[in-house]
């Protein structure tokens, strides 16, 4: 088997339509987000985060209504990338409620209530695939053109 065809038969999108799940990607317009989840996506822009995601889970979970994944390339990164999202979140009035996994820093989950900041490394990444696990949710792709302009943009 060739190696392109490889990596096509392990894409999310046909991995779903193998088991019969489905997977939606859609573009997200920045702008049509939370006040909030816009200053996380900042934040973590600012830190230079890899491969922003946004699950939306409203009408498929009671405990919150998006994920916002991101990956940072070692644990350094990981950790810079929550405190800034902790930082500029608490600067603006909305403390995170939990904060999980900070220490080892392959995961590390931040709680706000409504909606749940992830941040991996990259083999946990890969290895929880939440996007995966919760393909039945909208997922609201940031394209890197999006995702570096928020790096550029002043605080609100």
């Amino acid at each position: 088997m060739s190696q392109k065809l490889k990596e096509q038969s392990l894409s999310p999108e046909v991995q779903a339509a193998a088991i019969g799940g489905r997977t939606l990607a859609t573009a997200v317009n920045i702008s049509e987000l939370d006040g909030r989840l816009r200053r996380a996506l900042h934040a973590a822009a600012e830190k230079k985060a890899l491969d922003p995601t946004v699950l939306d889970l409203r009408g498929i979970s009671t405990f919150t209504d998006f994920f916002l994944i991101f990956t940072g390339a070692n644990r350094r990164q990981v950790q810079a990338i929550s405190d800034e999202i902790v930082e500029q979140l608490k600067r603006h009035g909305s403390p995170a409620a939990r904060v999980e996994g900070y220490q080892n820093a392959e995961w590390i989950l931040i709680d706000y209530g409504d909606f749940v900041v992830h941040i991996f490394d990259e083999k946990a990444r890969r290895f929880y695939d939440l996007e995966r696990l919760w393909r039945e949710a909208s997922r609201l792709d940031i394209s890197p053109d999006d995702f570096a302009h928020l790096s550029s943009l002043r605080e609100e």
